[in-house]
């Protein structure tokens, strides 16, 4: 909660138009990274310019994530690495960037029953219709739950962007404290309280 509260400070004193074009940038390359035949594959360069995206702060927090349904109110860092994975959930570098729009689909994972954070260890209790909400800079927006599956930790299809569509995937291991398998935990964009796609 301290790396959130420190995030939405830095947000607030940035100028509107320079967090508008923050925006735009993650928009412009998730259109480029639609349209790439192997999006799995990520040069140096490629990771230079994904890892400078949407970090106001130099630290490679993105934003955060609540999940008022389980209790989860954490923040979200660039890249999987198991640094992030122990304090924070991590955005999977080779999908969208959180910023939803037509053709898009972020990935963001998290572990389970680790003794120093609870992240997204009660990520098994959500359920079909239960909601989410992505702040990424000044934008929030809110996905409600319209898929969960299991699957083998290397099947990655219900992760690949569906055209038309904007979601956003929760990952984590299954069985609790076996981790065998992956739940994937799928969110679909709706409008936000006030009724408007932001």
């Amino acid at each position: 909660s301290r790396a959130i509260a420190s995030y939405s400070s830095t947000v607030e004193n940035v100028d509107r138009a320079k967090l508008n074009a923050m925006i735009e940038d993650a928009r412009i390359y998730n259109k480029a990274l639609a349209e790439k035949e192997n999006p799995y594959m990520m040069t140096e360069e490629d990771l230079e310019e994904y890892n400078s995206l949407l970090d106001l702060s130099g630290t490679g927090i993105i934003g955060y994530i609540t999940i008022k349904s389980i209790g989860v109110y954490i923040p979200i860092y660039h890249g999987v690495s198991e640094s992030v994975l122990q304090i924070a959930v991590g955005h999977i570098e080779w999908t969208s960037l959180p910023v939803g729009g037509e053709g898009t689909h972020s990935v963001l994972s998290g572990h389970r029953g680790l003794p120093s954070a609870k992240l997204f260890t009660d990520l098994d209790q959500m359920k079909e219709g239960d909601r989410f909400t992505i702040t990424v800079l000044n934008q929030m927006i809110t996905y409600e739950v319209d898929q969960i599956r299991i699957v083998e930790p290397g099947d990655v299809s219900e992760l690949n962007i569906v055209p038309g569509e904007d979601y956003c995937t929760l990952v984590t291991c299954t069985p609790y404290g076996i981790n065998t398998h992956r739940m994937l935990v799928r969110g679909r964009r709706v409008a936000d309280e006030s009724g408007e796609l932001v």
